[in-house]
């Protein structure tokens, strides 16, 4: 049988595998999936929103073939980012911080892309989130003909993610019953939520938020897993987007990530870990017969020097590798 062909890598983004998960946690009294938003062509949902919103700038005429793109990401989205520009031909400057693995550093590079980084965090709040959206300001005023994306309040961001959903309704092919969602820009989780309620479904949405994060009304505390949480509230956030949230902490998403590798051979990020231990806490009140499904973000590789070095997780949590055996 003939394979299809896609007209050009960006063409290839979406439609990512949806698989059953069954050998972690056996026994389970309902369905449990997981969309691996991590096939994408760069390695992450963050594919999704990048080429919709390079894509409707152009069409928009607020990118043209001699503008700077200059966005803050702390790397997924700096990777689509890069990728999609890459493909357009457009110059792109990404502002990262110390907490930007070496992993996306080097992709961004590799892509072409420009990265600046931001060495101390903002003085007034004390975090890097707004230290990085002040030095991609003060780009943006410095330099002719630019387009600041604005991942945390762009509206494309959502509005990409209705596909992930409705790939998602497609592939289930019947009622689902909870999403299980990482949040950070909170565009995959609102654009997810309100294809939820324009087509009228009773999925319940799960909130995996980060224990520092402000999101959902924690309290800010330092995190160590880039892409998960926020310190600002991103403006693309509602507060009925979810039913529930679960905090999870940054061991939470090491043990997480190091158990789904263990048991199901998924290589999957800290948010991927986090959504995974999300459900563990909740999974006693899950209906019989229910449909869950998780999204995972992003793919492992990008962790290696943290997340899956041995090093690593004992310098920062000591020996606790009995947690995933």
């Amino acid at each position: 049988m003939r394979e299809s062909i896609n007209e050009s890598i960006v063409s290839a983004i979406g439609h990512t595998p949806l698989i059953k998960l069954n050998k972690r946690m056996k026994g389970l009294h309902f369905k449990l999936y997981a969309k691996l938003e991590g096939l994408n062509p760069g390695g992450s949902t963050k594919d999704r929103p990048a080429i919709n919103i390079i894509t409707n700038a152009i069409k928009l005429g607020l990118i043209k073939k001699d503008t700077v793109v200059i966005e803050s990401s702390s790397g997924n989205m700096g990777v689509g980012l890069a990728q999609a520009c890459s493909y357009y031909n457009l110059r792109f400057i990404c502002v990262i911080d110390p907490k930007t693995t070496s992993h996306n550093i080097r992709l961004m590079k590799a892509y072409g892309t420009e990265v600046d980084l931001v060495k101390t965090p903002d003085p007034v709040t004390g975090e890097y989130l707004q230290s990085r959206i002040n030095r991609v300001q003060a780009l943006c005023k410095s330099l002719n003909n630019t387009f600041w994306p604005d991942q945390y309040s762009n509206i494309y961001n959502a509005l990409a993610h209705h596909q992930t959903m409705e790939e998602i309704e497609t592939g289930i092919r019947g009622k689902i019953d909870y999403l299980f969602c990482a949040t950070s820009t909170c565009g995959t989780i609102r654009g997810c939520a309100e294809y939820i309620q324009a087509r009228g479904l009773d999925t319940k949405v799960i909130a995996v938020d980060a224990i520092g994060s402000i999101i959902f009304g924690s309290n800010v505390a330092k995190r160590l897993i880039p892409g998960h949480g926020a310190a600002v509230r991103p403006r693309l956030f509602r507060p009925h987007l979810a039913h529930k949230c679960i905090h999870v902490s940054d061991l939470e998403c090491v043990v997480g990530c190091r158990r789904l590798v263990k048991s199901e051979a998924i290589l999957a990020g800290g948010s991927s870990g986090a959504v995974f231990m999300a459900l563990d806490k909740m999974k006693h009140d899950i209906p019989p017969d229910s449909t869950c499904v998780l999204i995972f973000c992003d793919r492992g590789e990008r962790y290696l020097d943290t997340i899956y070095s041995d090093d690593w997780v004992v310098s920062h949590f000591g020996d606790v590798s009995h947690l995933w055996q």
